[in-house]
């Protein structure tokens, strides 16, 4: 039997080994195996990731909405019971509480940042494996998620790091062992196509979560619909989108309805953003809307008006 005269030393790895490595030793003891038991005593699982020594958790909201029981398990064999701190289905995003100190935590970095083609590793429990490490690369960055509240989920990270039942709420790491996403879904039938919700989108969730138990947000109560525009009408009115949104119900009493929205009323702006879709306005209609007086274009009846709409504070 022959072997290389070269006999390299065995505990060297080569770059690519080395950072997946660094990132599963520096992450791996801050992922947790979360299980959930609804009250109905159906039973479910996934991922998290604690970013505070004190016992906050990182995770999806579809993997512990409406638990009745949430317990979460450490590499380290360590079990305890947790909190639903608050959760946003409209990210996908929640914060659990384990009521323990000193843990490992992981270190967020920035989504912002990636750069297509960039090496990262997904952490969690996949089919209920605990503390595997799969590796890929950026795919796409800037993807949309239809989130289970029906609004669009922004800047969502493309991977073709494998992904399975389990990962979901796990984090997605980068080469220098920060935190860049939170895995959230994978294409069914597909092969190496997965998404997790950009860091920085987390971060800002967390933040609101930790202070409210929820993300509030604005609304006019209304129901929309994405209509086209003729080409000709939105050349006319200088609009670089041809759709806009049809107000096909009214809520009685509600923000629009007491700013005198009508129902048929095509909306084509607030405040001088353009209104092109549902998702667009879903978007614009942030807390910091909220009671705060905004010009509205509109098209009713063939005729463009303008309309000064006030925002309620959702819920």
């Amino acid at each position: 039997m022959a072997f290389d005269s070269f006999d390299p030393d065995p505990f060297e790895l080569d770059p690519y080994s080395e950072r997946i490595t660094k990132a599963y030793e520096t992450v791996g003891p801050a992922v947790v195996h979360v299980t959930v038991e609804d009250r109905r005593g159906r039973k479910g699982a996934g991922s998290g990731v604690i970013f505070a020594p004190d016992g906050y958790v990182l995770t999806n909201s579809h993997v512990v909405h409406a638990a009745a029981k949430l317990e979460a398990n450490l590499t380290d064999g360590r079990r305890f019971e947790a909190s639903l701190v608050g959760d946003d289905p409209a990210t996908d995003l929640a914060v659990l509480r384990l009521l323990a100190t000193g843990l490992p935590d992981a270190r967020f970095g920035r989504s912002g940042t990636l750069r297509v083609g960039q090496l990262v590793a997904a952490i969690g429990n996949p089919l209920g494996y605990q503390a595997t490490v799969t590796a890929g690369i950026v795919s796409a960055l800037g993807r949309t998620l239809r989130s289970s509240s029906g609004r669009l989920i922004d800047s969502v990270i493309q991977t073709d790091a494998p992904l399975n039942p389990g990962n979901s709420g796990g984090p997605l790491v980068d080469g220098a062992a920060r935190v860049v996403g939170i895995n959230t879904a994978i294409i069914g039938g597909a092969q190496g196509i997965c998404f997790a919700i950009g860091i920085d989108t987390a971060a800002d969730v967390v933040a609101h979560l930790m202070r409210d138990g929820r993300v509030r947000r604005s609304r006019l109560g209304l129901v929309g619909q994405t209509i086209p525009l003729d080409p000709r009408l939105a050349a006319r009115l200088q609009r670089r989108i041809a759709s806009a949104v049809l107000v096909a119900e009214l809520q009685e009493d509600g923000a629009g309805c007491r700013s005198g929205l009508q129902k048929g009323d095509i909306l084509l702006d607030l405040d001088g953003e353009i209104i092109g879709s549902v998702d667009d306005l879903h978007r614009l209609l942030t807390a910091n809307r909220a009671e705060q007086p905004a010009p509205a274009r509109l098209l009713r009846q063939g005729r463009l008006e303008t309309l000064t709409v006030i925002p309620a504070l959702e819920g």
